[in-house]
């Protein structure tokens, strides 16, 4: 099991889409219950259904439990803007497009790149952690090598 470093926050919205998955159980057992009583199960399309959508929602379950098991809450009042670390709030200019762009770095299960969240395990995110205000960095990504340059951290 791979440790997951995340917010207080991020654990909180897994718990929460846990609980909501856990009470689709029942919603899920009633209606194969239902389709049963509709007679012959080999021809029965809304069985097969509900069959499905139940295996379905017990995958994701156990995803869930999986993520929530291996989750660690990063102690945000030890964190500092020495480097850039997990939580870190990183400024940097991508020297070719001469463009500034802000991220929070995160875990993976916190990432949305619309929302400026960016993933710790992404090429990007591995080329900034650890690094200081004012280094330049390189990120090998899928379509090359891409430069930042750090221009401010916090928290």
């Amino acid at each position: 099991m791979q440790i997951e470093m995340m917010t207080q926050a991020g654990l909180d919205a897994l718990k929460k889409e846990l609980a909501d998955a856990l009470a689709q159980r029942p919603v899920i057992s009633a209606a194969i219950a239902e389709a049963r009583e509709k007679g012959d199960l080999s021809e029965n399309a809304e069985y097969d259904a509900a069959r499905e959508a139940q295996g379905l929602l017990e995958v994701k379950i156990a995803r869930l439990k999986n993520k929530i098991a291996s989750a660690r809450v990063i102690d945000e009042s030890k964190l500092t803007t020495d480097s850039v670390q997990l939580l870190s709030k990183v400024k940097v200019e991508n020297l070719a497009l001469k463009r500034v762009m802000e991220f929070t770095i995160v875990g993976e299960s916190e990432a949305d790149f619309s929302k400026g969240k960016l993933a710790a395990t992404t090429p990007i995110g591995k080329a900034l952690i650890g690094h200081s205000k004012g280094e330049t960095v390189d990120a090998q990504t899928p379509s090359g090598i891409m430069k930042f340059k750090i221009l401010d951290i916090s928290i």
